[in-house]
């Protein structure tokens, strides 16, 4: 399939995880691409990977200056953005609620909620208005749905990101361009499996035994992958969910059923 021949996507936090999973898949498809994160010498390597249709650039994307060089350098190279995919996220520190502080809390909205807001903002002033298309996809958690124990700071951004894509897709959608979210659960990458270690040293149990109780309540008894998430991100990317917007679509295995 080429779904994205001839579109320009952007692709944050696209260094490590499922953020260079889902460029292979786009550049595979025909896509050119602009991908993004703090750490230039890690999405370096992701771009060179693929070939003369990545750049690279280096965007703290809660800056807005980095985020506006980050649309230029697409601009510059391809003239248009058709796809933007808002991926960057933190986990924060967990904290118990009465633990929590302002700087914990509010470092962790500005990078899972906020900057979202401002790279769509970007991409809708330079390219999609003017263009009436465009396709934003953000990317939320199953903890932005019932909120999770120690993580207040990540649960409330993560849920008023999805509160954010519906407001985007209601303004936008008489331009022709919509929104939507995914909402993966548990994703098998090196951050959940370092966070699964950490809990069974906190916890002093096995591995084996954090993760079998992680699954227990997933009706498919089983981890997304990267793969599962970044396919349901290019089908809302793509022309072929031409009529949906404003969604939030989980990944989890039937974690949540909305």
């Amino acid at each position: 399939m080429s779904r994205f021949e001839g579109k320009v996507a952007i692709i944050t936090g696209a260094s490590t995880g499922l953020g260079p999973v889902m460029a292979k898949m786009m550049a595979q498809e025909g896509a050119r691409l602009v991908l993004a994160a703090r750490r230039l010498e890690l999405v370096e390597e992701v771009a060179a990977a693929i070939g003369a249709d990545a750049v690279a650039v280096r965007a703290d994307v809660t800056v807005e200056e980095d985020v506006a060089a980050m649309v230029e350098a697409a601009m510059i190279r391809w003239g248009q953005v058709d796809v933007m995919m808002n991926n960057a996220a933190v986990p924060g520190v967990d904290k118990w609620i009465w633990e929590q502080t302002v700087d914990n809390f509010l470092d962790t909205y500005r990078v899972d909620c906020m900057a979202a807001m401002l790279c769509t903002r970007e991409v809708l002033n330079r390219s999609m208005l003017e263009r009436r298309t465009g396709s934003i996809v953000n990317f939320s958690s199953s903890a932005g749905w019932d909120g999770m124990a120690r993580k207040s700071h990540y649960s409330a951004a993560k849920g008023a990101l999805r509160i954010l894509t519906k407001t985007i897709a209601r303004e936008v959608g008489e331009f022709g361009i919509r929104c939507n979210c995914v909402v993966p659960g548990a994703i098998g990458t090196d951050l959940m499996i370092n966070y699964m270690k950490r809990i069974a040293d906190e916890q002093g149990k096995s591995f084996e035994d954090v993760e079998a109780g992680l699954v227990a309540g997933v009706p498919l008894k089983t981890f997304s992958t990267p793969d599962d998430v970044a396919r349901m991100a290019l089908f809302l990317a793509s022309d072929e969910a031409r009529t949906v917007t404003g969604q939030s679509i989980n990944v989890d295995g039937g974690l949540v059923m909305s």
